[in-house]
């Protein structure tokens, strides 16, 4: 079985760039947005709507792993949301069957543990998060410390829920995960061919 990489990260943290170069470090594939475009094509509904679902908790039920709730059931949004999941799972599946491949989010721990993945959680301390996100925002989306904390925390409860609503794990927890990096006061690009020795 080839090498599957999934990559769970703190918004802010530099995740989605850790994933992408060590993905190019590697020669592997890597799948980010691009799981949301193919779930698009699969169930006819929008990119941004699937994007929402993604990072948010479906309903204030019970974990999906334990049970549906009855009272949803028969609910066309709470359908859709499944719709999206199941073929978010399938998806996802598809594209770890192919080739050896780094996968960002969207439970890829979870969904792919049958692959037997090494699951990285990339973190930071806030300030470190803050200062990342505001020197990448373009003029338009400029906004201060203050609020660039409320985002981050916000983003950051929403995938917990997200996490933990379709897997019923704490997510972040390191018990969960073979390798937590620590991006504050770190420049990405040189810590990940470091890191990419552990895959050769």
């Amino acid at each position: 079985m080839h090498r599957i990489i999934t990559i769970g990260r703190e918004f802010g943290s530099g995740g989605r760039e850790f994933g992408r170069r060590l993905a190019e470090e590697l020669g592997i594939e890597y799948y980010d947005k691009e799981i949301i475009t193919e779930i698009s094509k699969h169930t006819s509904l929008s990119e941004e709507y699937i994007k929402q679902v993604i990072e948010c908790k479906p309903h204030h039920l019970y974990p999906i792993t334990i049970g549906q709730s009855f009272a949803y059931n028969d609910n066309y949004a709470f359908q859709q949301v499944q719709s999206v999941y199941s073929s978010q799972c399938q998806i996802m599946r598809e594209m770890a069957v192919k080739a050896p491949c780094v996968m960002i989010g969207r439970c890829a721990d979870y969904i792919l543990q049958e692959f037997k993945p090494y699951r990285i959680f990339v973190y930071a301390d806030m300030e470190s998060r803050i200062k990342r996100c505001i020197e990448r925002s373009s003029e338009e989306e400029k906004v201060g410390g203050k609020e660039m904390k409320s985002l981050i925390n916000n983003i950051d409860k929403s995938r917990a829920k997200y996490y933990e609503f379709y897997t019923g794990m704490k997510w972040g927890d390191k018990k969960n995960y073979d390798l937590c990096v620590n991006t504050t006061d770190v420049v990405i690009k040189e810590i990940v061919p470091v890191i990419a020795k552990l895959f050769r």
